[in-house]
């Protein structure tokens, strides 16, 4: 009797919510901690995923991005609700800012917000750049920038870069606050860069701060941008949907703390979570702060003043960077037209604008962001189809040059804005992915379940009704939706399921969805069929390091594709590569030839059969994890 009596003991002091579900939790968040699994680097930062040779937004197992960074505090503060300590929620938004909040940002004082960037046109494809830098089409202001500067009395973006090389094995060296300082550590690097044909397989990395060590006798600049001159400078990309996810991670943090009496631990994290969400307003602006609306033509459409360049949803992108060490010191800042339905956050936006701890201090910002919420409600009914799903985007750029897109877009607009069913890249399509449906539901049942809004209640049970009766059940396995079709336009956009899978990340965050709108909703179908994907996930599919299933990866003949170098452009990489007209993905990356699992790849690109790979990647088994916790507090059981 002494165990049981010990145990309780124990519970009762850190306020152990106890369950069949949370403890399915913590058992996948012991997986996820335990250093002999490798989920973490030295430094507590969390890896794209535990297996090294890994493709497909990164291209490597071991970097990571933002959105593992916004996982980790979601995790955390999961913890926090469910054993009543909060302390490695702070920690993880501790190594989330010391990490990945650019701490180069020297020049930013020289940003002009009446000149907020020269316009450059985004091409087809990667073998069509350099871009024409183009001062001759009119840009827009940027209505923040002093207001932001007026709030935090700084010029320092507070915004996730989007990736990271943490095991530096590219050698750029951009530690940070650091240019190529050769020390190595924790990298920031940059990728795409070429156009929406660009994927994985045909990219050119480069080093986010860039004073021609490496690349060719302009480093990596000229690759891309067709200029007079060329100056050495930094630049930085954020991934939108990863900061407002943060956001919502710091929202529950406050709830639950506040809850357990312990929101003094979790304050300074929810109010760094609340100045992000300040900055993360530069996601709901045109790209060169256009007007929004019938935008065509990139000379005849003008710049906007004030306001009139915010679409108030949370586009694919925001960027920003300066000179380095110039004898004329400038910067830029940029958004993006094109928004993807699978990166709106409304509960972020309803914590930003409601929460009394979220509340930014930005003098215009909570009403920016209740104007956000009521404009992501209504690009969910504009684009929901008429079986369930979510159709793509709307952008206020048509192919990323203001062009006239083709008539029947021009009949349906979204605030003036043009339908687009793949939004911002092509290789893969952007919305085939059934993964965006379940990520962005999610959200939106949170949302729901926070304040019952009726019309979210509307948009929710269509998809439920939608994604319940397309999982395919074999006893008590299943198979999910994988890849999606599209035809038509918005109101009479159509989805079909092109396959189905298993990827169980995909089916952990349909299983939250399912469970917070069933919670709210009283919808017993949805609550059983989440309890069945989780225990599903439980029984069948444990690993020694999370839970996972196999993966035959046969676009890893890809490894052998050619990347797009200009003919007589010649550069090198730190270790030596050389990068020319005969480059290949695996040319370029010549360090993937000592990785252990390389024989694999080399025996399938000699002929042999496609490799099976059994990954573990930070997100989803993060996802499966916070998919137990959730059902568990929703339910008690």
């Amino acid at each position: 009797m002494r165990a049981p009596l010990a145990v309780l003991a124990i519970a009762c002091v850190v306020g152990i919510h106890a369950g069949v579900y949370t403890d399915r939790f913590l058992e996948q968040y012991n997986k996820i901690h335990n250093s002999a699994n490798g989920y973490f680097s030295s430094q507590g930062i969390p890896y794209h995923s535990v297996e090294t040779l890994m493709v497909e937004a990164p291209d490597h197992g071991h970097q990571t991005t933002s959105e593992a960074f916004s996982y980790h505090v979601w995790l955390e503060a999961m913890h926090g609700a469910i054993t009543g300590d909060f302390s490695s929620f702070s920690n993880a938004w501790n190594i989330l800012e010391q990490y990945a909040i650019p701490a180069l940002q020297s020049a930013n004082g020289a940003y002009d917000p009446s000149k907020p960037a020269t316009y450059q046109a985004e091409l087809d494809s990667p073998s069509e750049y350099p871009s024409l830098i183009d001062s001759s089409v009119p840009v827009g202001q940027d209505p923040i920038a002093n207001e932001l500067k007026s709030a935090y009395g700084s010029d320092v973006m507070y915004s996730m870069h989007w990736i990271f090389d943490i095991d530096n094995v590219y050698g750029f060296s951009n530690t940070q606050g650091q240019c190529e300082d050769g020390y190595g550590g924790p990298s920031l690097f940059n990728t795409y860069q070429r156009g929406p044909e660009e994927s994985v397989w045909r990219t050119i990395p480069q080093p986010t701060c860039d004073q021609f060590r490496y690349g060719g006798q302009n480093g990596f600049l000229d690759l891309f941008t067709k200029d007079n001159s060329y100056a050495h400078q930094y630049k930085y990309t954020a991934a939108p949907d990863a900061d407002a996810r943060a956001v919502q991670a710091a929202f529950w943090a406050a709830k639950w703390a506040t809850e357990k009496g312990q929101y003094g631990v979790v304050a300074d994290a929810v109010s760094k979570a609340s100045k992000m969400g300040d900055y993360l307003r530069y996601s709901m602006y045109d790209k060169y702060f256009k007007k929004i609306g019938n935008c065509v033509g990139a000379w005849s459409c003008q710049g906007a003043s004030g306001k009139d360049s915010a679409h108030y949803l949370i586009n694919w992108y925001f960027a920003w960077g300066a000179s380095y060490n110039a004898q004329y010191s400038w910067a830029w800042r940029i958004g993006d037209g094109a928004a993807h339905f699978g990166y709106q956050n409304p509960l972020a936006a309803y914590a930003l604008s409601n929460d009394a701890n979220l509340k930014p201090k930005g003098a215009t910002a909570a009403q920016d962001w209740q104007t956000s919420l009521e404009r992501q409600l209504e690009l969910y009914e504009f684009l929901q189809t008429p079986e369930g799903a979510f159709a793509g985007g709307v952008t206020n750029s048509w192919k990323g040059r203001y062009e006239t897109p083709d008539s029947d877009l021009m009949a349906n607009t979204f605030h003036g804005m043009f339908y687009d069913w793949e939004p911002v890249y092509h290789d893969p399509p952007s919305n085939r992915w059934f993964g965006m449906q379940p990520w962005s539901a999610d959200r939106l049942a949170q949302y729901y379940y926070v304040t019952g809004d009726t019309r979210a209640q509307a948009i929710l049970a269509k998809w439920v009704n939608w994604v319940i009766p397309n999982i395919k059940w074999n006893g008590d396995d299943f198979e999910m939706p994988a890849n999606l079709g599209w035809s038509g336009d918005p109101p009479n956009a159509h989805v079909t399921i092109t396959s189905w899978g298993q990827d169980l990340g995909t089916a952990g965050a349909t299983a939250r969805t399912l469970s917070y709108y069933a919670a709210k909703a009283n919808d017993s179908n949805a609550k059983s069929t989440a309890k069945k994907l989780l225990d599903a996930l439980y029984t069948r599919y444990q690993t020694s390091k999370g839970i996972s299933a196999p993966e035959v990866r046969d676009d890893y003949s890809r490894f052998n594709e050619p990347v797009y170098v200009p003919n007589g452009w010649t550069g090198t990489y730190p270790n030596g590569d050389v990068i020319d007209s005969s480059a290949t993905f695996i040319k370029i990356r010549s360090w993937y030839k000592n990785d252990p699992d390389w024989p694999k790849v080399e025996a399938y690109l000699n002929g042999g059969e496609a490799p099976t790979f059994t990954y573990h990647r930070f997100w989803a088994q993060a996802d499966i994890a916070l998919a137990f916790g959730a059902y568990g507090l929703l339910f008690n059981e």
